[in-house]
């Protein structure tokens, strides 16, 4: 396979190269969005001895996309402090929330799939949190309301570390009324209280699920309270009543997964 080197002299200057695109790091999150079709170059660094960045750059290849080997001083100041890029980054076209109407067929294909669904989460670092931890343990979705929710802005796409470029948000303009479609499509929906008397194991099942987090401080609204089918909350040992949200959607899809068994399985197929 042919690279491009690196040539300094003739390589924007980080601000003006690939403007209106995000920055995608590691091998698997840089061959996922390959696949999507979104990616428009593909950065590596020189000295890079990640022996699966062979077949990641054969599918760009493959692709048409281009491939640049920068040096290990240009590759560093381009790539974010917090990314685990392992000497790997795709410039890639943003993904974009998804309007209700997507979200059946996006699903329907999908075999048992979880979906997060985040209840009034205004924090644009929650709601990159959140994202993160949905896409790490294997999520085909995250649904939000149309009001009262964090905007998919700068600051929620650095937060996630890629992952907003990975997972499909789909924006709902009823969330209880999107919850009852999912019901009736199967779905078995839980949503986390802090009063609940029950934990995972009482609730989790092997089908469709659908997890729900509520907004920093109020936690779940009345109406999407009273549509979930079962409450759970999180035991702790501690002395500290509560967690941030978006750690506390962390460990609930840890345990969630956990229990079904799918950890370390693949992620879900599709292109969004």
């Amino acid at each position: 396979m042919t690279r491009r080197p690196y040539t300094p002299n003739k390589r924007p200057p980080p601000q003006e190269f690939g403007a209106g695109h995000v920055l995608v790091g590691g091998v698997h999150a840089v061959a996922a969005v390959i696949e999507t079709g979104r990616a428009r170059a593909v950065l590596i660094r020189s000295g890079a001895r990640e022996a699966r960045l062979t077949a990641v750059l054969d599918r760009a290849h493959a692709r048409g996309i281009r491939i640049q080997e920068l040096s290990p001083e240009q590759f560093d100041q381009e790539a974010p402090t917090d990314l685990n890029h392992q000497g790997i980054l795709a410039e890639a076209r943003p993904l974009e929330v998804q309007p209700e109407n997507a979200l059946g067929p996006w699903l329907e294909p999908l075999s048992n799939p979880l979906v997060l669904v985040l209840d009034g989460v205004t924090d644009p670092h929650n709601l990159g949190a959140c994202l993160r931890s949905a896409e790490a343990f294997g999520c085909a979705g995250v649904i939000v309301p149309k009001d009262g929710s964090a905007p998919l802005n700068q600051v929620a796409r650095k937060t996630a570390s890629g992952a907003a470029e990975l997972i499909p948000i789909f924006r709902v303009t009823n969330l209880a009324r999107c919850l009852r479609q999912l019901q009736r499509d199967g779905f078995w929906v839980i949503g986390a209280a802090g009063e609940a008397a029950d934990g995972l194991t009482q609730a989790v099942h092997a089908g469709p699920m659908v997890l729900v987090m509520g907004g920093e401080g109020s936690g779940l609204r009345r109406l999407t309270r009273e549509t979930c089918d079962h409450l759970v909350s999180i035991p702790m040992a501690g002395r500290m009543e509560s967690l941030n949200v978006s750690v506390a959607t962390g460990v609930l899809l840890y345990g969630i997964q956990t229990l079904r068994g799918k950890l370390g399985q693949s992620h879900p197929e599709g292109v969004l």
